[in-house]
């Protein structure tokens, strides 16, 4: 059975986006990285690797693929959106909001949207 081993997000400079993710989720590099690429890893060597490509493509402001990162309940969501904020991560406007929405949109350095979630809702 297959499994995920990577994600992998497109980004115009690798070194900066190494540095938002590697601060953002506490991952390391697997190897050196090079100016075109570098997979991250989680620290204790558990969970799923983010890769990072350099790619020329433009960023899709309606991305078909993202991540959702979990927080524990809304007080850790709030916490973690503005640890991301203080990296380089932007809000995104959005208007798909649900009137009672358990995510926040942000934008990583590169202009990647992901998703903040608070978890404790059920």
């Amino acid at each position: 059975m297959l499994k995920v081993g990577s994600v992998v997000l497109g980004v115009a400079d690798v070194s900066r986006a190494a540095a938002f993710w590697r601060a953002a989720l506490g991952y390391v590099p697997r190897e050196e990285m090079t100016d075109d690429w570098v997979v991250l890893v989680p620290e204790n060597g558990v969970g799923t690797q983010l890769s990072l490509g350099l790619s020329e493509s433009p960023v899709q402001p309606r991305p078909r693929v993202h991540l959702d990162l979990y927080a524990r309940d809304a007080a850790d969501q709030a916490a973690e959106v503005e640890r991301l904020l203080a990296l380089g991560a932007r809000r995104v406007e959005w208007d798909d909001y649900p009137d009672d929405a358990d995510f926040v949109v942000l934008a990583d350095t590169e202009g990647n949207r992901f998703c903040v979630i608070d978890t404790g809702r059920g």
